[in-house]
């Protein structure tokens, strides 16, 4: 009867450690799962800030290089894109297409001198500048969150507890876009004489 009791003891003890462990563990993967959430929503305010920021820069364009419509045509459709994308994977995809189209308006400032001087067009390019930066800023935190929360319910005994809690691996992480990736073409004029 003494060993029974010692059995039932020794296996209560146990549950309880293994309950004990299993609620701090769920919970520690349940805030860092809110911490991704969170740290998209802020990746998702500066994109949202791009694609407003885009139509202006593009108005300001149409104006001086109103030929350049397969230009605005891309840029329209990406924005779109962007604005009906409902996951992170989704918008992540089409804010890559949208940066390629914004680089492709920027860069018509080299074709259309006229741009270089436009004072809307100068504090668009600026906002647009600022924003990019928030964007690096914001994907890189966004990034983090998901490295911590998958490095922490891939290791052991956490990807037990994640798999009986129904957490799963968050690849949806940013990567560079392939515009961003485009090494930049310099021209130089050829040498003038006299």
């Amino acid at each position: 009867m003494k060993v029974l009791i010692g059995i039932v003891v020794v296996l209560l003890i146990l549950g309880l450690m293994f309950g004990s462990m299993y609620i701090g563990r769920r919970n520690q993967m349940v805030t860092l799962n809110e911490t991704v959430k969170s740290d998209w929503a802020q990746v998702d305010v500066v994109l949202q800030r791009r694609a407003d920021l885009i139509p202006n820069l593009v108005a300001t364009v149409k104006g001086i290089a109103a030929q350049e419509v397969t230009v605005f045509d891309d840029i329209a459709k990406a924005r779109q894109g962007y604005l009906n994308a409902q996951t992170p994977a989704d918008k992540i995809a089409t804010s890559n297409q949208l940066y390629g189209a914004e680089v492709k308006v920027l860069a018509l400032a080299e074709n259309y001198p006229q741009l270089k001087s436009n004072e809307s067009f100068l504090k668009l390019q600026d906002e647009l500048a600022g924003t990019e930066n928030r964007i690096a800023v914001e994907r890189k935190r966004y990034d983090d969150a998901i490295q911590e929360y998958n490095t922490f319910i891939g290791l052991f005994p956490n990807n037990i507890i994640a798999g009986m809690a129904g957490f799963k691996r968050n690849d949806a992480y940013f990567a560079a876009p392939e515009a961003a990736r485009a090494v930049p073409q310099v021209q130089f004029a050829p040498p003038v004489t006299h």
